[in-house]
């Protein structure tokens, strides 16, 4: 029996996690909200892992807010990288496996081809800063460790994302004004978690930096027409291409990862 701690279980990623756990009776979950375990405080992590033998913490606790990290970058430091680092030592100390979302927002986004883990990474904003950063701890700090980048995740369930925003708006009859200034790939939070579980958790995959998508690059002005289309809504509303995409912080052209 697998004990695995999830944090961050409030969000799209870790309401997944929560839902396939009765898939998986070789392993016993400890889910743990914002309210019950905050990472940015060691002492909450010290009396968590010294009471419990974990031997995978699966960390979905990040500042996901990509614009007001522009504006406030202390608080996307504050969890993205330094609640990382408090993560990684108590692992550390208690010899757990940690398993880490980042994001493809670690590159430039100038390559004209996808990106490997092998690219070198030159984030462009705050937000892809603070995860770098916290990537780097994790590697200065844990020998072995999975670090897992995705790109647009989104969940058709849970959480505030593009796929349920776009959904909403249609339903109601808006129009969508979408911009195809970005490419990227699209990624379903239920395909990551399984494959986290999966691919990971039991297979024990070699430690180190993964790419995981849903492989299908596109631009968000043809995620929402795919978006329409799965739910019959094509020709329902109005879709237009928005060449005057209005954005704080700068944001990768090219997010696709290989």
């Amino acid at each position: 029996m697998r004990r695995i701690l999830v944090t961050g279980s409030g969000g799209q990623l870790g309401l997944t996690f929560q839902e396939l756990a009765h898939d998986f009776p070789e392993a016993s979950f400890d889910f743990k909200t914002l309210k019950k375990l905050d990472i940015t405080k060691p002492k909450e992590l010290e009396k968590l892992f010294s009471k419990e033998n974990y031997d995978f913490c699966i960390n979905c606790a990040a500042y996901t807010h990509v614009e007001d990290a522009e504006k406030y970058p202390e608080k996307a430091f504050e969890v993205n990288a330094e609640g990382v680092k408090n993560l990684a030592e108590a692992c550390k100390d208690y010899k757990t496996t940690l398993i880490h979302i980042s994001t493809d927002y670690v590159f430039d986004g100038e390559k004209e081809g996808p990106y490997t883990v092998d690219d070198k990474t030159n984030p462009i904003n705050e937000y892809g800063r603070s995860k770098l950063k916290g990537e780097e701890f994790i590697q200065e700090i844990l020998p072995n460790h999975f670090i897992i980048r995705t790109s647009w995740l989104y969940s058709k369930k849970y959480g505030h994302n593009f796929y349920r925003t776009i959904l909403k708006k249609a339903l109601a009859g808006e129009d969508l004004y979408i911009t195809d200034a970005q490419t990227g790939c699209p990624t379903d939070a239920e395909a990551l978690a399984k494959f986290i579980l999966n691919e990971i958790v039991l297979e024990k995959k070699p430690f180190g930096i993964y790419h995981f998508t849903d492989g299908k690059p596109m631009t968000w002005y043809e995620f929402a027409k795919q978006i329409l289309d799965e739910n019959a809504l094509t020709g329902k509303v109005k879709l237009v291409l928005d060449t005057n995409y209005r954005t704080f912080a700068k944001r990768p052209r090219n997010s696709v990862l290989s």
